[in-house]
């Protein structure tokens, strides 16, 4: 809280100044931080999605290679002449014609570097491969792959220990082998074994022409976590199988000499390969930091055109202000002449007119009050001589009912025993507001003293609820409103009337209802009535001929009442004809007295 005060203290300038440069510099500050928050991971997505895209292609390309050496496996298979040295070696008559047919696939697919036929009893047939004669081929290892994946195409990898020699002399590090087991169909025997071998070269030129970034690279792997490709340089060896989660696809980061790398791999389904991104974490961040270096020279240009610019508008806003404060300064040590003089037409120019407009209306003010206290010294003078009367008329009752009870004229006593409290309540020392009580014992004399003019004609009854008594309320609200139902009501009626009194608090409202039995109103009578207190206040402002007109009291209580409480509170009639009235008064529940005589 200390602090915010002093927050206040500060002169409006410097508020002005801090404000321009927290609305102008911050929201740039902020968009900044979140531009570059968004670029970078924007950037980051694309790098990774479009990785992912070129390594889906290059997946593509050994899938279209592999595929192919599967068609030729079954090529090879089916042929008639092949089939026969499966099922009988020594009834090959040419061995040769079969060599030509293997070796037209090495000439028709480039890719292809040698294929080679083996039969269950170990001899074979191939147009570039040569294996000992010693060795005993279906002891291989390739061989024992190929019959246990039961038919199934089987891709080996590097055929590293196959002790094969070939024609133009391939070694172990520049092939791929696939084999693939020939099986009866009739008795699900192993016919044999075909083995093909697939240039690496092929695969290392679709990785070799994928380049990520300055120095990222493809690299590709088996099953067992073996490279199949791996590029000169590279920046890591090998990728350990544990690094590639289940997944067939996915993006993982490791610091190698310091350094973080970043890599994206996907797993080729058919060939079970797996392509691997790698480049430095750092290279994908240049356009990043290309994108922040013309945020932070964008945001030092704000900041150098944006300081001066706070400071003029700040300036050309509280320069005014300040003149302001000064003319308000003298004007508050008395000064009332003082006008302020800029012809400005925006806030502060109708600030400044407001200010002379208010001088002018406080010297007039001023020179009103002086009148109004000269009238008012007069009224109290002449209030004083007028009060001197209803005292001594107060006085004289007081004495005569002594008299009167002298001589046993009870009657004459109660009706001057009456009318003097109505004199003494009336009085109230000058006050507006008395207790509620004392509005009941005011009007309780009034209905004494009508009593005994009306005498079995009018009755009356009065409740009030004991917790309503200390509450205040205007004088003389009661008594028009009584008057009005003795006169047009009870006594317009044929035969005795009656008034029954109730006052009561009801929520927030202190309720006064005041019921007769009388001759009540017609619906048009009424009807004038009630417009008639809706617009109390405005007719009985207007006296000259008003007040004899009927039903003028009712107004004038209507008037103070909405004059002293708002026009939330006032009175409402209900009458029939023959029936009688009901008038409600709905007062404020007052618990102290407030409004004292002006």
């Amino acid at each position: 809280m200390k602090r915010w005060i002093q927050i206040n203290n500060i002169p409006i300038r410097y508020k002005l100044i801090s404000h321009f440069l927290l609305i102008g510099i911050l929201p740039i500050l902020c968009l900044g931080i979140l531009v570059s928050l968004t670029v970078e991971r924007v950037l980051e997505e694309q790098a990774n999605d479009n990785t992912m895209q070129l390594i889906g292609k290059v997946n593509q390309t050994f899938e279209f290679y592999i595929n192919n050496m599967q068609s030729i496996t079954y090529m090879i298979a089916s042929d008639n002449e092949v089939q026969q040295f499966l099922d009988e070696p020594e009834g090959i008559k040419n061995k040769y014609e079969i060599q030509r047919f293997l070796r037209s696939f090495t000439t028709i697919t480039s890719e292809v570097a040698g294929i080679m036929v083996i039969n269950k009893e170990g001899e074979y047939i191939s147009n570039e491969l040569y294996a000992p004669s010693i060795l005993d081929l279906t002891e291989s290892f390739w061989y024992q792959e190929a019959v246990e994946s039961d038919g199934i195409f089987h891709i080996i990898g590097r055929p590293d220990g196959r002790r094969l020699t070939s024609i133009v002399d391939y070694k172990n590090d520049d092939v791929v082998s696939v084999v693939r087991a020939v099986i009866d169909p009739f008795t699900n025997e192993v016919r044999g074994v075909i083995l093909i071998d697939l240039k690496l070269r092929v695969i290392a030129e679709t990785a070799r022409d994928i380049r990520l970034g300055k120095s990222g690279y493809l690299m590709v792997v088996d099953n067992k976590g073996q490279n199949i490709y791996l590029p000169n340089q590279p920046i890591i060896e090998e990728v350990p199988l544990e690094w590639i989660s289940n997944q067939p696809s996915g993006n993982f980061s490791k610091t190698i000499n310091d350094e973080k790398i970043q890599f994206i791999y996907q797993r080729s389904p058919f060939a079970d390969w797996t392509t691997v991104g790698v480049f430095p974490a750092e290279e994908s961040l240049l356009e990043l930091r290309e994108i922040r270096f013309y945020l932070i020279v964008f945001i030092f240009l704000i900041m150098l055109f944006g300081i001066p610019v706070s400071y003029y508008l700040s300036h050309s806003i509280s320069k005014p202000i300040v003149e302001l404060m000064t003319f308000m300064r003298k004007a508050e040590s008395g000064d009332l002449h003082v006008r302020y003089k800029d012809k400005r037409y925006d806030e502060i120019g109708l600030l400044g007119r407001s200010f002379n407009t208010m001088l002018q209306q406080v010297l007039e003010l001023m020179r009103l009050t002086e009148r109004q206290e000269r009238q008012k010294r007069d009224a109290e003078f002449r209030s004083l001589q007028a009060n001197i009367n209803p005292h001594f008329l107060y006085n004289t009752l007081d004495t005569i009912q002594w008299m009167a009870r002298k001589h046993n004229a009870i009657d004459v006593a109660e009706v001057v025993e009456s009318l003097a409290k109505l004199f003494r309540i009336g009085l109230s020392k000058g006050r507006d507001t008395i207790m509620v009580s004392e509005e009941i014992e005011h009007i309780e004399s009034y209905l004494k003293i009508q009593k005994t003019r009306y005498q079995d004609k009018l009755n009356y009854s009065i409740e009030m609820d004991p917790h309503v008594h200390s509450y205040y309320t205007l004088k003389f609200i009661l008594q028009p409103i009584i008057e009005n139902a003795i006169y047009h009501g009870i006594k317009e009626r044929r035969g005795p009337g009656h008034i029954q009194i109730n006052v009561e608090k009801e929520e927030d409202l202190l309720l006064i209802t005041i019921a007769d039995n009388g001759a009540g109103m017609t619906q048009e009578r009424l009807d004038e009535m009630r417009e008639a207190l809706q617009e109390a206040v405005s007719r009985t402002e207007n006296t000259e001929g008003s007040k004899t007109k009927k039903g003028y009291g009712i107004l004038n209580v209507q008037a103070r009442i909405q004059l002293a409480y708002g026009t939330d509170y006032g009175l409402e009639i209900d009458s029939e004809t023959g029936q009688g009235t009901q008038v409600r008064l709905l007062l404020p529940v007052i618990r102290e007295q407030y409004l004292e005589k002006g």
